[in-house]
């Protein structure tokens, strides 16, 4: 009990605090199989993925993407640098390194990672032109993953150094030393430009139209270290990669998190009253081989849970809803079941201390809302704390419905018969005559023993005679039987939910007995 309470408590203060986070990360493109250097930066409301370019900060020379250079050889023929690629690659020639206090660094206009645009450029052709060399360089934003070196290596850093090592030295050195030290070139003339990498803005997500994913799109394959953020009504990937999966799991993490406060901050200025919304993957039914996963929009509304196909951002949004069902006539069943002797484990999921791949199967971090006539709805959400935080909202949102409309009633039959079946949270479980309405037996919760059904319309409720201590049976039958038994499961719950004082943030009930 004590873990589950401290679970709850996690999950419901853990959505309540919009983050701030920046880092590397390396940007992943499907169509060329190829990852290149981002910066990210997160705020309240729009996540910003910056890339790396090189910027003149002064001097007279407008800021152009292209920058000439000329290079005077020295008397050992050296030029300084190391360059690689070329046509063979089918990538552009790129420097690879500039050597400390030669003649490429003492210019100041060169950096790793600029392509040399001049058409034929090749190594050779460096190495045998005169001792004047000219050269129009652009730096590669998008630097082909052969010619990198791994996320997080030495030399790759949030700073603006001019000098670095961001790429293999596999190419050809046009110099007589090995060496990449980081240094700042001599100090140029006044009127000469000055130029150094900065991070500047690609793209800017706004986070009140994106949702994300680990899942690649249309699948249940999980992607490894990393996940993908899709922006509503635009066709662009933005799949993000990290060097561990601990490091992807914290960036989803707070992403998620402040994705899902503010659709609560723009619902809480519309006083809707919601439990809890956010995004899901839908898993259609059947066991086909191939399944095509849909992304659905959820959310725990007053008496109802909606399905949406993009999140409601009016009052008037809300009755565009693809389904709506009212809360207290559906069942929300998680798949994974924990045993009482794996409630570390659970713990450990739930503060999402466990999100190894490799431990992740078919009916991980799945949930089922199951409905009337034995419909159903599969979900699967990211994260561990994503699965608890829903199913802590459910309990939650179940309740208070409950607790508001007090007692449902079901017209049913039994032998020929037609009667008025009622659940009531204070007295328990009624049925009176379809046309008197005179009361015909009554029996509290705490009576009900035990249940069995044909899962169709029959149903054979089981109950303890108070006084003569005798079992009762009684057989009712009803057109929508899977809804009458959820709702009779969403008021025992919300009994037994009321008698506990750790039930809805230790609100206490008072005056509640299992009487009823």
């Amino acid at each position: 009990m004590f873990i589950e309470y401290r679970i709850a408590q996690l999950c419901k203060c853990s959505s309540h605090f919009l983050q701030t986070k920046s880092g590397i990360a390396l940007m992943y493109n499907e169509e060329t199989n190829n990852t290149y250097d981002v910066c990210l930066k997160l705020t309240k409301a729009v996540l910003t993925i910056q890339k790396m370019d090189v910027v003149c900060t002064s001097g007279s020379e407008p800021q152009v993407n292209h920058r000439t250079v000329v290079l005077r050889r020295q008397a050992s023929g050296s030029l300084g640098l190391s360059i690689k690629g070329g046509a063979e690659h089918k990538v552009p020639v790129v420097i690879s390194k500039i050597f400390k206090d030669q003649v490429a660094d003492q210019t100041g206009k060169l950096f790793v990672g600029d392509a040399v645009l001049q058409v034929g450029i090749s190594v050779h052709l460096l190495r045998t032109a005169g001792d004047e060399v000219t050269i129009t360089v652009r730096y590669l934003r998008e630097v082909p993953s052969f010619l990198k070196l791994p996320l997080g290596s030495p030399g790759l850093s949030t700073d603006h150094s001019r000098v670095s090592c961001p790429l293999y030295d596999m190419g050809l050195h046009l110099n007589g030393n090995g060496n990449c030290i980081a240094s700042s070139p001599p100090s140029p003339s006044a009127n000469e430009p000055k130029y150094e990498k900065r991070w500047l803005d690609a793209i800017s997500i706004p986070l009140m139209k994106a949702r994300v994913s680990r899942y690649k799109a249309g699948t249940d394959k999980l992607r490894s270290n990393c996940f993908e953020v899709y922006v509503l009504d635009d066709d662009r990937t933005n799949i993000l990669q990290f060097c561990s999966a601990a490091e992807s799991t914290d960036w989803l993490q707070v992403i998620s998190t402040n994705i899902n406060e503010l659709k609560h901050e723009n619902v809480f200025l519309t006083s809707l009253q919601i439990i809890h919304m956010g995004w899901a993957c839908e898993s259609p039914e059947g066991s086909a081989a191939r399944r095509t996963l849909t992304f659905k929009f959820l959310a725990l509304r007053g008496p109802y849970f909606h399905i949406f196909r993009r999140p409601p951002i009016s009052a008037a949004d809300w009755g565009q809803a693809e389904t709506t069902y009212n809360l207290y006539e559906v069942l929300f069943k998680v798949h994974k079941l924990w045993l009482v002797e794996d409630c570390w484990l659970q713990a450990r999921l739930y503060l999402g201390l466990e999100q190894s791949s490799e431990q992740q199967d078919s009916e991980s971090l799945c949930f089922s809302i199951l409905v009337g006539h034995g419909q159903s709805h599969t979900f699967r959400v990211e994260l561990a704390t994503d699965l608890a935080i829903w199913e802590k909202s459910f309990q939650r949102a179940v309740f208070l419905e409950v607790q508001r409309i007090q007692s449902k009633s079901y017209m049913c039959s039994s032998q020929g018969n037609v009667f008025c079946f009622t659940i009531d949270f204070g007295s328990g479980f009624t049925c009176s005559d379809g046309s008197s309405k005179a009361v015909l037996w009554q029996y509290k919760f705490s009576q009900l023993k035990g249940s069995s059904d044909d899962g169709k319309t029959r149903v054979k409720l089981i109950f303890k005679n108070a006084e003569s201590k005798q079992i009762e049976m009684k057989e009712l039958e009803f057109a929508n039987l899977t809804a009458v038994l959820h709702c009779i499961h969403s008021f025992i719950s919300a009994k037994v939910a009321s008698m506990d004082p750790l039930t809805s943030g230790c609100q206490m009930f008072p005056g509640n007995n299992m009487d009823g």
